[in-house]
C-alpha cells in the first residue's frame, strides 16, 4: 500500500495525448451509449413511422405497446443480468475494440428511455385520431400522465428532487399501466395486446410479489459509515447490488452487496450521504425491506478484460470489494479517501490490504484531493491494465471515465440513470 505519494503524483504530464478530433467527439457525455440507444430507438420507430404509410389505428396502437413493453421489459431485474450476461460472454481473446463496446452494457437505460418516449409519442398519435368517447378520454389521461412522468424524470428534476422523481415514476407508472388496460380494454383487443399487457404487468409486480422484511446486524466504525450485515438465506454474486427500504412505498436505496468467499450472507457499505443515509447510520434499524432479486452493477463488466485497474473515493470503496476480495480478475486498487482507519475501521482496511498488498491508498486528510485522471493512467500503465472503472461521486466519475477514454483508455462508471 501507497500512502504518501510522490510529488509528481499531482502532475498531469504523463497523461497520453488525446484522440484525434473525431474519435473524440464520440467520447463526449452527451454521446454516451445511453444517449446513442435512446436515439437509435427513435430513429427505428421513426423509420417504422414512414414505411407503414398510411398509418391506421391498429398500427398506431400496436406501435405504442411495443415500445411500452420495451422500456418496461429492459428494467426487468431478470432482464438486466441477462444483458449482463451475454455482454460480458465475450473471450479476452476478442479485439478489445469489441470488448470495450460490450463493457457499455449497462447503458441500457437508454433503451428504456427511447421506448417511453416513442410509445408516447405513438399513442397520442392514435388518441388524436380516436373519435371523442371514453375511449377518447382515457387516452388523453393516459397522454397527460406520461407527460409528467417524463417531465419529472428529466435530469435537472430528478437530481434536485430525486423523492418525488421516484414516487411519481412508480405510481404513475402503475397508474399509465391501469390506463393502458382500461385503454386496450374498450377497444375491443386481440390476444397479442392482451398477452402483451400481462407479460408487461407480471415484469412490474415480479419484484413486489419477493417484498420482504429482513433482520439486519449493523456495525458502525464512525460517523460517517454503517457496515450492514444480512444473512437471510442467499448469497448474492460479487458485484451486484440490492435495494433496501424502510418504507417500501416511500423510496428504494441500492447498495453493492459484498459477499465474502465462502461464508453465507453479505455486507452492504452505507455511508452517510444524504437525509435517509444519515438516519440510518444514526437510527440503526434491526430491520429493512428487501424486494426483486440481486442485480448486476457496472463492475460486473471486468471479466471482458485481461486485467483492470478499480479507482474509487471515499464509499466507492463498497461496490469494489466484493470484487477485490473475489480476485476473478486482477486487479490494482486507488482509493482516495479521507482518513480510512478512523473512517472505515482498521478491519475493513486491513481486508482490503489484505487481498490489495500494492494498492494506492491516498489519505485525503493529510494530502488533499489528488488528480484521479492522472493517479488512474497511472496504475493503468505500471499495472498494464485494459480498463479502468471508476466508483465516486458523478462529477469525478465523469472526469476519470471521460478523461481517459478521450485518451484512447477504455473507462467505464455510473450514469445516474435511474
Amino acid at each position: 500500500m501507497t500512502t504518501s505519494p510522490p510529488r509528481d503524483h499531482q502532475a498531469t504530464g504523463g497523461l497520453p495525448p488525446l484522440l484525434p478530433a473525431p474519435r473524440r467527439l464520440l467520447k463526449h457525455p452527451r454521446l454516451m451509449h445511453y444517449n446513442r440507444l435512446a436515439a437509435l430507438v427513435l430513429l427505428a420507430n421513426a423509420a417504422i413511422a414512414w414505411a407503414a404509410r398510411p398509418l391506421d389505428d391498429a398500427t398506431l396502437g400496436h406501435a405504442a405497446l411495443a415500445n411500452l413493453a420495451l422500456a418496461v421489459a429492459v428494467r426487468q431485474q431478470y432482464v438486466i443480468n441477462l444483458l449482463f450476461r451475454l455482454a460480458t460472454s465475450a473471450p479476452t481473446s476478442w479485439p478489445l475494440r469489441v470488448r470495450w463496446t460490450l463493457g457499455k452494457v449497462y447503458h441500457f437505460g437508454g433503451l428504456h428511455i427511447g421506448g417511453a418516449l416513442a410509445g408516447t409519442a405513438w399513442f397520442l398519435a392514435l388518441t388524436i385520431t380516436t373519435p371523442s368517447g371514453p375511449l377518447r378520454a382515457v387516452g388523453w389521461t393516459l397522454i397527460a400522465l406520461l407527460a409528467l412522468v417524463i417531465a419529472t424524470a428529466l435530469p435537472p428534476f430528478r437530481s434536485r428532487h430525486h423523492d418525488h422523481f421516484e414516487r411519481i415514476h412508480r405510481f404513475g407508472g402503475w397508474a399509465a399501466l391501469a390506463l393502458f388496460w382500461t385503454h386496450t380494454l374498450l377497444s375491443s383487443p386481440g390476444p397479442w395486446e392482451v398477452g402483451v399487457l400481462a407479460v408487461v404487468t407480471f415484469s412490474v409486480a415480479l419484484p413486489w410479489l419477493r417484498l420482504r422484511k429482513v433482520d439486519v446486524r449493523l456495525e458502525r466504525p464512525s460517523s460517517h459509515v454503517v457496515l450492514a450485515r444480512f444473512d437471510h438465506g442467499e448469497t448474492p454474486f460479487a458485484g451486484s447490488s440490492t435495494a433496501i427500504s424502510r418504507s417500501p412505498l416511500k423510496e428504494w436505496h441500492s447498495f453493492a452487496n459484498v459477499p465474502a468467499p465462502g461464508e453465507p450472507g453479505f455486507r452492504l457499505t452505507i455511508s452517510r450521504a444524504g437525509d435517509w443515509t444519515g438516519s440510518f447510520i444514526d437510527d440503526l434499524p434491526r430491520q429493512v425491506w428487501v424486494r426483486g432479486i440481486t442485480t448486476a452493477g457496472v463492475a460486473n463488466i471486468e471479466v471482458l478484460f485481461t486485467k483492470v485497474v478499480y479507482v474509487a473515493t471515499g464509499s466507492g470503496i463498497g461496490p469494489c470489494l466484493p470484487h477485490l476480495l473475489a480476485a476473478q480478475v486482477p486487479s490494482r486498487l486507488v482509493w482516495a479517501t479521507r482518513d480510512p482507519r478512523a473512517t472505515y475501521g482498521d478491519a475493513l482496511v486491513d481486508e482490503i490490504l489484505a487481498v490489495q498488498p500494492h494498492a494506492l491508498v491516498w489519505d485525503t486528510s493529510r494530502h488533499g484531493k489528488p488528480d484521479m485522471v492522472s493517479l488512474a493512467h497511472e496504475a493503468y500503465r505500471d499495472f498494464g491494465a485494459e480498463a479502468v472503472i471508476c466508483i465516486s461521486n458523478k462529477k469525478l466519475t465523469w472526469q476519470v471515465v471521460h478523461g481517459l477514454e478521450r485518451r484512447g483508455i477504455p473507462a467505464y462508471g455510473a450514469i445516474w440513470d435511474s
